[in-house]
Parts: C-alpha cells; sequence; structure tokens
C-alpha cells in the first residue's frame, strides 16, 4: 500500500492498520471470487435442506457486514441505519438454525431401555427379603442351645 502512493498522503502511525487491513481485504475479495466462482445451483442440490440455510444466512449476513463497513468508510453511522435491523434478523434466524442442529445432536431417550434400567435400579426391601427367604428357607431360624 505504501508503495501506491507517496508517504504524505497519511499519517505513518496507521500505516501497519493499512497493511493490515489490505491483506484482509485481499483475503476477503479471493473468498469471495471462490464463492462466486462455483456454481451455486450445483451446490445447493447436493445439500440439505439445512445446509441450504445455512449457507444462505452465511452469505446474507456477509454482504450485510460489508455494506455495514461499507458505511462506516463514507463516515455513515451504521447504528442509526437499517442495516443494523437486518442483522439483527439474520442472527435471529442462525439462532433458530443453531437450535435445530443442537436438537438434532442432543441425546435420544430409548423409553424401553430407560424404564429397564431403572427398575433394575430400585431397590425394594420386601422384594429382596422375599428373594431370600426363597431362595434359603432355613435363613434366619437359628436353633440356640443352652
Amino acid at each position: 500500500m505504501a508503495e501506491d502512493g507517496p508517504m504524505e498522503d497519511y499519517p505513518t502511525e496507521i500505516e501497519e492498520n493499512l497493511n493490515d487491513f489490505e491483506s484482509s481485504l485481499s483475503s476477503v475479495q479471493n473468498m469471495v471470487q471462490t464463492l462466486v466462482s462455483v456454481s451455486r445451483s450445483d451446490s445447493l442440490l447436493k445439500m440439505d435442506p439445512l445446509d441450504r440455510a445455512k449457507l444462505d444466512l452465511m452469505s446474507a449476513y456477509a454482504l450485510n457486514s460489508m455494506f455495514w463497513m461499507y458505511l462506516v468508510t463514507q463516515g455513515v453511522n451504521p447504528k442509526d441505519h437499517a442495516i443494523k435491523q437486518e442483522l439483527e434478523r439474520i442472527r435471529t434466524y442462525m439462532n433458530k438454525i443453531k437450535e435445530i442442529t443442537d436438537r438434532r445432536k442432543a441425546a435420544r431417550l430409548d423409553k424401553d431401555a430407560a424404564s429397564r434400567f431403572v427398575r433394575n435400579a430400585l431397590w425394594d426391601a420386601e422384594d429382596k427379603k422375599r428373594k431370600d427367604t426363597a431362595e434359603h428357607p432355613k435363613r434366619g431360624k437359628h436353633i440356640r442351645f443352652s
């Protein structure tokens, strides 16, 4: 960036920040080029509906975020612009997608196995007493010799 123009155009204190910004901007440009170069209809056919929704939300969020940055560079306060509400709306849908994904990942309860586990884990003193007397009928009946 310093090679593009004379050094007097901007303060030298921000040169490192401008170089970082330029490299970040080239990374974004490369990613956008990659996304644009791939045929959208081909990639969408291979995706399930949840992944399609994620891709659409990511694209909308990225585009609106870039517009947010554009407004900042033009001196417009984006917090007073309609773009803020649009980003919040997209974030809401992203949270809904996250909830759906989390529900899919959540452990499922096998009700039959759980009921067997609970039934066998519970100890009932009456059942234990009946089992002991059935297995050992003379148990508990000791003869004392005096």
